[in-house]
């Protein structure tokens, strides 16, 4: 199984996420700690996630993306930009309702130079399964189809 990465940039208040491979739940607790690292900013002004190189992506990841979208649409009022050059990835975003949460551009756009990886994270079981649990949740809120196709798992979670 090939390993994934999200690498990060900042550039004049513009944040850059870059996820490479096949970006899991491992990578979970990272993403979420730069989500709030970005809206602490002070010179927040836009963020673009480059799933240009991403070859996977799973649930818990797409709805940490949905709450980078809310949290952005709440503090400054406007939408993140996804990149995607991949049809099946494409699909996947607009199948889990991403259309109406993110400008989602087909063609690759200039970012900073210099993308640094995020750091790995040790989190403990419960931590995990809070943040799984939290990004389901979101999902969930974007439309009936995914609210169906997670209630299961949020319901399992909830009572574990």
């Amino acid at each position: 199984m090939s390993t994934g990465r999200i690498q990060f940039a900042e550039q004049d208040g513009t944040f850059v996420l870059k996820f490479v491979g096949e970006v899991r739940l491992t990578l979970c607790s990272a993403l979420d700690a730069t989500i709030e690292r970005i809206f602490t900013s002070m010179n927040f002004s836009t963020v673009v996630i480059d799933l240009t190189e991403t070859r996977s992506i799973d649930s818990t990841t797409l709805g940490l993306l949905a709450k980078l979208s809310i949290l952005s649409r709440q503090k400054a009022g406007l939408l993140p930009t996804v990149v995607t050059t991949h049809e099946d990835i494409t699909r996947l975003l607009q199948s889990m309702g991403f259309d109406q949460v993110f400008n989602i551009v087909g063609k690759p756009i200039p970012r900073p130079e210099a993308l640094s990886d995020l750091p790995s994270q040790d989190q403990c079981e419960d931590v995990v399964k809070a943040k799984v649990l939290e990004a389901h949740k979101i999902l969930m809120g974007l439309n009936d189809s995914n609210r169906a196709a997670f209630r299961d798992l949020v319901n399992a979670l909830e009572h574990q």
